[in-house]
């Protein structure tokens, strides 16, 4: 790959990131802007009958509540632009540290959860379209089809009744044990109160994955130069490695990296059923309470981080296809 072609793919995918970011950002505040819920009250809390106007007025200006919300707007763009994301008014401390503290715990759950329903689904799938037409095809599908169709909420909420409640095989919720000071919390402690929340979310990402590989190995095992590797005697798993693998891999690939919003969406489902303290309980909290600068900042932070994965999904899409490194002088 020559350095102007290197040059021209960072610079073009830094002006669709930087595009994709004050969108989001405008959007994002437009809709909070005519949220119901009061973030000066959200920020006093039960002692909102104890201020006197003229404390609220004060707080309002403070926080540069009373200017128009495009000056609003403008003010907190130009404090984003230096690296600042301003402060949690429900944290009362950075939102980047709030965003750093929880990032490695929502990190772990989404990688795990997305990691192991690439590989299940991946393999559900070459089995389906293998077997298609049998009992083991029509299994996985009813399977797919009713995951498909459960909400996310409830699955949690399933498993811990059963494994959490009724067999006591793991811990309820939280991210650690209650009552444990945080240099005592071991990693197995952490793992432990990983597993429920990340087997949810790998169980609902399954079917995509799987569903399609099934089709597109099917229409691959229906090709004429697979008939024509058949007619030379070839079959079973030898067929699939040297003809069909690669070509199911690919739509495979691309899809999974592209579930990363999706991805994130199930993860605020899933850490609020079982309160686990990552990204997705604290962008719920911030949204009830009103927490605009901690909002805007997650919400800005889970862009970069779909963009990120759809990004390497391209990546990846073109070293395993040879066909598309042409495009980068390869």
């Amino acid at each position: 790959m020559s350095v102007n072609r290197i040059s021209q793919f960072i610079i073009r995918n830094a002006l669709k990131l930087i595009t994709l970011l004050i969108a989001v950002s405008i959007l994002s505040f437009t809709l909070i802007s005519f949220s119901p819920v009061d973030p000066i009250q959200s920020y006093i809390g039960a002692e909102m009958n104890r201020v006197s106007p003229e404390q609220r007025e004060n707080i309002a200006e403070y926080w540069g509540l009373n200017e128009p919300k495009v000056q609003q707007f403008l003010n907190w763009g130009k404090v984003v632009i230096q690296g600042d994301l301003g402060i949690s008014l429900l944290y009362r401390s950075p939102v980047i540290n709030v965003i750093s503290e929880r990032f490695f715990a929502s990190i772990a759950l989404m990688a795990i959860a997305w990691v192991f329903s690439g590989v299940f689904g991946f393999v559900l799938g070459i089995i389906a379209g293998m077997k298609h037409g049998t009992w083991i095809d029509r299994i996985i599908k009813a399977y797919c089809f009713t995951l498909a169709s459960t909400p996310a909420f409830w699955v949690g909420l399933l498993l811990l009744s059963v494994f959490a409640v009724s067999l006591g095989w793991l811990p309820i919720g939280l991210g650690s044990p209650a009552g444990v000071l945080a240099d005592q919390v071991t990693l197995v402690d952490r793992l432990r109160h990983l597993v429920l929340p990340a087997v949810t979310l790998s169980i609902l990402g399954v079917q995509n994955v799987a569903l399609h590989t099934r089709q597109k190995l099917i229409d691959v095992l229906k090709s004429e130069y697979v008939r024509f590797a058949q007619a030379k005697g070839e079959s079973g798993f030898t067929l699939l490695w040297r003809h069909g693998l690669r070509n199911v891999s690919l739509p495979a690939v691309s899809l999974h990296f592209a579930s990363f919003g999706e991805l994130f969406g199930g993860t605020v489902i899933v850490e609020e059923v079982f309160s686990y303290p990552g990204l997705g309980q604290a962008i719920v909290q911030a949204g009830l309470g009103s927490d605009v600068p901690l909002l805007l900042g997650i919400v800005l932070f889970s862009t970069v981080l779909v963009f990120t994965g759809n990004l390497l999904a391209d990546l990846i899409y073109r070293m395993i296809d040879p066909r598309l490194r042409k495009d980068w002088g390869m």
